[in-house]
């Protein structure tokens, strides 16, 4: 096999035409020179270089292995300085699949900050929900994975052999027409809207309704079911019915004619960010993941965390 410091030094021993001077020209004695030279000879299982009195010049294998020796080291030479930008967060690139309403809400703000800290590094974005998400970054197609579960109605989601960052709790609100009966009310039960027609969400979000609502003596009668969260407000504000969302989805949606309304039993989503283990090493990875708990964690000022009972969506 042959290495790249012996190739520099037949490079350098066919450009100058003598051992003394490729050593000088390298900054090495002469012996160690010439030990590089059998060393790469005894790899070849040829002669590469002929001495010719004083100088030496290079055999017929000497020669092609030095004109291909350019080309290898200048492709060393650009790898090492692609992976040394990409260890000091010059550059290097990320694959990230988020949940829609993560995507909306969390991944701007987090891509935001990662910019302004490491302009060189780039982000590429996949929608999927978990477990797809997940399905995903085993599979090696994106590097994190953004996900949930509900840990306050036995939800614990296992991710065996991942590694798991916690990002944001995300409270459940109901969403109200305008006109309902407790549209205007400081928190209102579940089990009060037991007889209301109900819009649900995606299919984990619908189980999770329907758990709740169990645990509360009633099975809701769901009308319409979508995981398009702004078909759901609409739905709503149309008085079709009335919903439970995560305040992450209604962060970035506003619709005329709704209230927002805490219930009871209060309930939690919790959003992790998962990637492999191995994965966390690099740079790139570990920055994103920072941005994404320190920066896309945190409610922005004027989003539904700091919106009162009752509080109206878009009017």
């Amino acid at each position: 096999m042959f290495e790249a410091r012996h190739l520099r030094v037949l490079r350098a021993v066919a450009a100058t035409g003598s051992l003394s001077a490729a050593a000088r020209e390298l900054g090495i004695t002469q012996p160690a020179v010439s030990q590089q030279i059998r060393a790469l000879e005894q790899a070849a299982g040829t002669p590469l270089l002929a001495r010719d009195g004083r100088s030496v010049r290079t055999t017929e294998a000497g020669r092609v292995l030095a004109r291909h020796a350019d080309g290898v080291l200048a492709a060393l030479g650009a790898a090492e300085a692609e992976v040394a930008a990409i260890a000091g967060l010059r550059a290097g690139q990320v694959r990230l699949a988020s949940f829609p309403s993560g995507s909306s809400r969390l991944v701007p703000a987090a891509l935001a900050a990662l910019r302004d800290r490491h302009p060189g590094v780039r982000v590429s974005l996949t929608e999927a929900e978990p477990p797809r998400s997940v399905e995903l970054l085993r599979a090696g197609a994106c590097d994190i994975a953004l996900a949930f579960h509900y840990p306050a109605a036995g939800d614990e989601e296992a991710w065996p052999g991942l590694e798991v960052r916690p990002v944001r709790a995300d409270r459940l609100v109901g969403l109200l027409p305008a006109g309902h009966p407790h549209a205007d009310a400081e928190e209102v039960a579940l089990r009060e809207l037991a007889d209301d027609p109900w819009i649900a969400g995606c299919p984990r979000c619908r189980e999770q309704l329907e758990r709740v609502c169990a645990a509360e003596g009633f099975a809701p009668r769901v009308d319409f079911a979508t995981d398009d969260y702004p078909a759901v407000v609409g739905l709503v504000g149309a008085g079709l019915g009335v919903a439970v969302l995560p305040e992450l989805a209604l962060e970035s949606v506003r619709h005329d004619g709704t209230r927002v309304v805490p219930v009871t039993p209060p309930t939690r989503r919790e959003i992790v960010a998962l990637t492999l283990p191995g994965l966390v090493r690099v740079p790139a990875v570990a920055a994103l993941l920072r941005a994404l708990a320190e920066d896309g964690g945190a409610p922005p000022s004027g989003g539904a965390d700091t919106a009162g009972p009752g509080t109206p969506t878009g009017e």
